[in-house]
């Protein structure tokens, strides 16, 4: 099948193109700009790439199918092309993943609010680490396994990182609803992506509906510590584990530390020991990440499913009505590989480490994961001072939505530079981020804050401040730690920082 993607140099859409030509698709496709790094990994796997979008040269081009990705909308040509003439068949990237590859497997996808990319990148690391060939796909770039996507053994699991953010324009449906779970992993539950959801319930209604979509002998591996999860039930109609601190959970983190030199906990699995774990990833959210991930990776690696037993009638543990199931034991998992894990580009990624100066980036975007990754820097730079540079640039974090949360999060830094919001032009005054009060409110709390009309004008500031041979603030151990928190290119002045203060 001719294959042609439409904004194929997004994460998600260039690795679900590579996942369709190594199925052996003939695969092309288009984007407003052709850029690297994932221009350059299409164009080696010999994916024909074409810059901007065309009508006329679709209709040449002919395809047997295009797939429309979730940023396109009505007013694209390309789309309304495709709704004038009908000439070509089209769908939604997740529609074309459960028909090309997940509808024949035994899939584990990796739900939340936060750390689904590196849940995701965690689980296929640990079955490869376990001697299985499992598939997957990462909405990120990781740098174990080292790639983002991977077809991976037809009798093995396929791992898949499931966003609740819709489809597509015609199709309003969280994207991880066409993934067709065997197990469900659910790292969290908080309100998010505004522009689409309602409230809390709103999302809690969406999480709902994947988990009924577990069959009977499938599993939900859920946070047992959240209670937005709790309020999801018991779910009776699959099998359910929980994971957390908590000592009703079935996985257990027990003994969390963090250093300067890195963190340790150990795992517990029906309160006796199944590993202790020392590596360097950072904070409490990132062992959590890792022990979600060793459950189902575990169950996956442990279950020989005898297919007959499907058929049997409900009341018995693989049938409806048994939310605990007693046989489960995912321990067979080693877990050892997890010292070596290097985690994903743009999570909590180190650009720069000087005796000086300290430079971080992140995607976070969320009050929450800015809070935790900001706790984990305390234990991480004893000491330094700690800047976060903060753009508010997703469709929910550029609204006054989680704007409390946020003055919250960054409280937790020494000092704050507030970028400007991004596409501030789209929004009402009134329902946009107002970057001028929360840096005043941070300001009476004893956090030096400073919003900025333009990125541009941002950089310069911090970049004179961090080489002023006498800084606003002297850190208390002579390091200061620069953390930058965004989900885009905060307008290319994190390389350009880096660049100046090396």
């Amino acid at each position: 099948m001719r294959i042609y993607f439409m904004g194929i140099c997004g994460t998600a859409m260039g690795n679900a193109a590579l996942l369709a030509r190594a199925a052996g698709h003939d695969v092309l496709g288009t984007d407003s700009g052709v850029y690297p790094p994932m221009s350059t990994v299409l164009a080696a796997a010999g994916i024909t790439l074409h810059e901007g979008y065309d009508p006329v040269r679709l209709e040449k081009l002919a395809p047997d199918l295009v797939v429309i990705g979730n940023a396109m909308s009505r007013g694209h040509p390309e789309v309304e092309w495709l709704l004038d003439t009908r000439a070509l068949p089209f769908t939604s990237l997740p529609a074309l993943l459960h028909d090309s590859v997940l509808k024949t497997r035994r899939n584990l996808v990796i739900a939340g609010t936060h750390g689904k990319t590196t849940t995701t990148a965690l689980t296929a690391f640990l079955l490869r680490a376990n001697g299985r060939d499992p598939g997957w796909l990462i909405g990120g770039v990781p740098q174990d396994p080292p790639t983002g996507n991977h077809l991976g053994a037809a009798d093995d699991p396929f791992v898949i990182e499931g966003d609740e953010y819709d489809s597509a324009f015609f199709d309003k449906r969280s994207k991880f609803i066409h993934y067709a779970p065997h197990i469900a992993v659910l790292n969290n539950l908080e309100f998010d992506h505004a522009d689409i959801f309602r409230d809390l319930a709103d999302v809690q209604r969406t999480f709902s509906h994947l988990t009924r979509i577990v069959p009977r002998h499938g599993w939900v591996v859920l946070n047992g510590d959240d209670p937005n999860l709790a309020a999801l039930g018991p779910l009776p109609w699959t099998r359910t584990v929980r994971v957390g601190t908590g000592e009703s959970n079935d996985t257990r983190i027990a003994d969390f530390t963090e250093t300067a030199a890195g963190a340790s906990f150990r795992l517990l699995w029906r309160s006796q020991p199944w590993a202790d774990v020392k590596w360097t990833q950072p904070g409490l959210f990132n062992a959590r990440n890792a022990a979600m991930a060793a459950t189902a990776a575990g169950l996956a690696l442990m279950e020989r499913v005898d297919r007959n037993t499907l058929t049997c009638g409900y009341g018995s543990e693989s049938a409806l009505g048994s939310t605990r199931s007693t046989s489960a034991n995912p321990t067979g998992l080693r877990l050892d590989a997890l010292a070596d894990f290097r985690g994903v580009k743009r999570r909590q990624e180190v650009l720069l480490r000087t005796p000086a100066i300290t430079v971080i980036e992140d995607f976070g975007h969320h009050p929450t994961a800015l809070a935790e990754t900001l706790h984990s820097f305390r234990a991480r730079f004893p000491g330094g001072r700690l800047t976060a540079v903060f753009e508010p640039r997703s469709n929910t974090a550029r609204t006054k939505a989680l704007q409390a949360g946020f003055l919250n999060a960054l409280a937790l830094a020494d000092e704050v530079y507030l970028g400007a919001v991004s596409r501030a032009e789209k929004l009402n005054e009134d329902e946009r981020f107002d970057a001028e009060a929360v840096a005043k409110h941070l300001a009476g709390h004893g956090v030096v804050a400073q919003a900025f009309a333009t990125n541009a004008a941002l950089l310069e500031a911090l970049t004179n401040q961090a080489l002023a041979s006498k800084p606003v603030a002297v850190p208390r151990n002579g390091s200061r730690v620069v953390a930058f928190f965004t989900n885009g290119s905060f307008d290319g002045i994190i390389p350009r920082f880096v660049a100046a203060v090396k």
